[in-house]
């Protein structure tokens, strides 16, 4: 294989430029706030590299990066003439070369003392103590302890603005009303700003906890987006029911911080399922449910009825949207509510 002598940067506005929408790497919060630090220290000196259409290949941090700073303009290189197979194995192929190695740290310790006019800390650079031989051998536990917090968001967490036993992420009260609703699996391929909602099967939706900060950005958009209705099945292990509503409520937070409008979804099973689900919750704002196969049985209906009634006990919300018909509850006065079709379950009939 020859050199491709061809390359040649090509200046792209970073309007025109698109992440590719299956992009697997990860790029918390944490990360991006140092690239950005890089380019600011150091300047832009990596280009990113884009197909024909301008779809990134390799770079999506730095994208991510440059858009915070407010960069309009980007050094590209055009990887020309690959199959759509060749893109998707490069992309995975060389994000994950740049995980397979670690830092010889002798050197690495050798190099950091020897800089004295750039805080290397800002990077997440500290001197390693390297008196253990176990931990040289193993790999420095710093790198360990990075993809862990990167794999599971912890990044994003803020214990200051968490609340309960179970440090569920606080969600502020907004109120918003949108006319019309998508599901979350169409915010690529639309060309409407309505609201966004979480009513689908778990699958259609992980990418966004799997890769929150390319997804949110491209919902910054819509008038409103519901938080992820990740599953609670009444067979489940209670640990999952937490871990699922832990991170509906950080995945809100997270758009919250990046200025969208953010209705919670209420989730719930049974009755030992309040003594979290509804923590981070702000009062009087905005909420949205699903009545969805709630009228099948006896047993849901009930369900339903006693969440509800909990929910508007410990939430006391302004307004229930509501994805799905009317099952008869009445709702306290004062309190507003509004109704939209599930077209996907109208469809499938």
């Amino acid at each position: 294989m020859k050199a491709n002598k061809n390359m040649k940067i090509e200046y792209i506005q970073i309007d025109d430029i698109l992440p590719y929408q299956n992009n697997a790497k990860k790029h918390p919060k944490k990360q991006i706030e140092q690239i950005k630090q890089s380019i600011t220290e150091f300047g832009f000196n990596d280009p990113v590299a884009v197909d024909e259409n301008n779809i990134v290949i390799e770079g999506h941090g730095r994208l991510l990066a440059a858009k915070e700073l407010g960069i309009n303009e980007l050094p590209c290189i055009r990887l020309a003439g690959m199959t759509e197979q060749e893109k998707k194995a490069y992309i995975l192929v060389h994000n994950k070369l740049t995980m397979n190695s670690d830092f010889d740290i002798d050197i690495l310790n050798e190099e950091l003392t020897s800089i004295v006019d750039i805080d290397m800390e800002d990077f997440d650079f500290t001197i390693p103590d390297i008196e253990d031989d176990k931990d040289i051998d193993d790999g420095w536990y710093g790198d360990e302890r990075e993809r862990t917090f990167n794999a599971y968001n912890l990044d994003e967490y803020d214990e200051m603005r968490s609340t309960g036993f179970y440090q569920m992420p606080i969600i502020k009260a907004q109120n918003a009303s949108p006319d019309e609703l998508i599901s979350f699996n169409y915010v690529l391929s639309t060309k409407k700003t309505c609201g966004v909602h979480f009513y689908i099967d778990d699958y259609q939706f992980e990418r966004i906890w799997n890769n929150p900060q390319e997804y949110i950005e491209k919902l910054k958009k819509f008038d409103c987006v519901f938080t992820p209705d990740f599953s609670l099945y009444l067979d489940m292990p209670m640990s999952m029911k937490i871990w699922n509503v832990y991170r509906s409520k950080l995945i809100g937070q997270m758009m919250q911080d990046a200025g969208i409008t953010v209705i919670p979804t209420l989730q719930w099973a049974e009755k030992e399922t309040f003594a979290f689900c509804f923590d981070g919750i702000e009062p009087g704002g905005t909420v949205t449910v699903s009545t969805i196969g709630v009228k099948k049985n006896e047993n849901a209906t009930k369900i339903w009825y006693d969440g509800m009634d909990e929910a508007i006990k410990r939430i006391k919300p302004s307004r229930v949207l509501i994805y799905g018909g009317d099952i008869g509850y009445k709702y306290p006065d004062g309190i507003k509510v509004r109704y939209y079709d599930n077209k996907a379950f109208k469809e499938n009939r």
